[in-house]
């Protein structure tokens, strides 16, 4: 068994790093990823996307600045598990602040420091994601292998319904009515919209087509969220038939990828994903680069779009020229894989959001005048 503050990382692979214990002490499992911001771990902890993923932050301070009641993006902390170089356990700051030590206690999620994360994410970014446990109470690395053989791969995994709202909701009273579907919406895409004047209404994933049109939206916004896209059926029959309504519809990350297979096209698990605030974008249409902010491991595949001709490629990663965006052929409707709310990232993409209300404005009055 464990001596005290004592903690160890064991990735599929039977690579073996160790460190000692922050956050709760116990035993966790997820696929393990990398994010490469500077700073907003507290954003990056609270985002529902990273749902079933133990993170490894490649800052090498992390919690020198606490938590803040006002800059998560859900609930509570969703990630599995952490994985940090140095770990503040006292912090620097003077609005009301707590620790993250205190924070990551509350969201019962397990942790450990003083591990060597520039080895640790150059061999992730090697050898791919891969399934990790992370214990604080058990070193034994055939005993934590035996368990880890037992955890699922993201491939195939269906994380929406886990952050998802169960019952419908309402908020703010703009006068452009969005339907908001929700497969692990982030707060600051609903105050985005409630910025530009909009009235929204969440509703959970596995809303039927018969409950959005009911409300009479004016336009459709469906978040980002955790997972592999393509087990979500209903989803994706629901979405198509939204599209075939000619509501403006507007899609981030998990919503863009459903939007996508709505259409005929596919996804694939990427080899270590996209994870950070300085990922490079190509408008296409523009020719203008914007800086992004990005968390998703699985993506489009650009071959689809050669021969399909429902769906156009309007964004393209720079890095290593994915699929970043789409619009589709005569219709209101448009999707990105990153996410222009940032938070935390920078703001260069929020004309997103002007551009999915400026849509929503035409549409009425092309309604007014039929």
């Amino acid at each position: 068994m464990n001596s005290k503050n004592t903690a160890i990382i064991v990735l599929a692979d039977g690579t073996v790093f160790h460190g000692k214990s922050c956050g709760v002490v116990g035993t966790t499992t997820g696929e393990i990823a990398f994010n490469t911001g500077m700073t907003g771990y507290q954003e990056i902890f609270s985002d529902p996307s990273y749902y079933g993923q133990i993170i490894t932050m490649a800052n090498a301070h992390i919690g020198n600045y606490g938590t803040n009641s006002e800059e998560i993006e859900s609930d509570q902390c969703k990630i599995r598990g952490l994985v940090v170089k140095k770990f503040a356990h006292h912090f620097s700051r003077y609005s009301e602040t707590e620790s993250l030590q205190d924070y990551l206690v509350k969201g019962n999620v397990v942790g450990i420091k003083d591990v060597d994360t520039r080895a640790l994410i150059s061999y992730i970014r090697e050898n791919g994601a891969q399934n990790a446990i992370i214990s604080s109470e058990e070193t034994d690395v055939e005993k934590l292998k035996s368990k880890l053989k037992d955890v699922p791969s993201m491939k195939g995994m269906e994380l929406a319904s886990k952050v998802s709202t169960k019952k419908s909701y309402e908020i703010g009273d703009g006068e452009h009515r969005v339907a908001l579907i929700d497969y692990g919406v982030k707060k600051n895409i609903i105050r985005c919209l409630e910025n530009r004047n909009c009235k929204i209404k969440v509703f959970p994933f596995d809303v039927s087509f018969d409950e959005i049109t009911n409300w009479d939206p004016d336009g459709i916004m469906l978040s980002n969220g955790p997972g592999d896209p393509e087990p979500l059926k209903k989803s994706i029959d629901t979405v198509s038939k939204l599209v075939e309504t000619g509501i403006p519809i507007f899609g981030i990350c998990l919503g863009h990828q459903i939007l996508c297979i709505s259409q005929g096209l596919s996804t694939e698990k990427m080899h270590n994903g996209h994870r950070g605030i300085n990922h490079p974008v190509k408008n296409l249409i523009t020719n203008r680069c914007e800086v992004t902010s990005q968390n998703h491991g699985f993506v489009v595949r650009k071959s689809d779009l050669e021969n399909n001709n429902k769906v156009d490629l309007t964004h393209l990663h720079l890095n290593d020229d994915t699929v970043a965006g789409v619009s589709l052929k005569n219709k209101k409707a448009f999707s990105v894989q990153y996410h222009p709310e940032s938070s935390p990232g920078p703001n260069d993409s929020r004309y997103l959001f002007d551009q999915f209300v400026e849509n929503i404005a035409s549409h009425k009055l092309e309604i007014v005048k039929s």
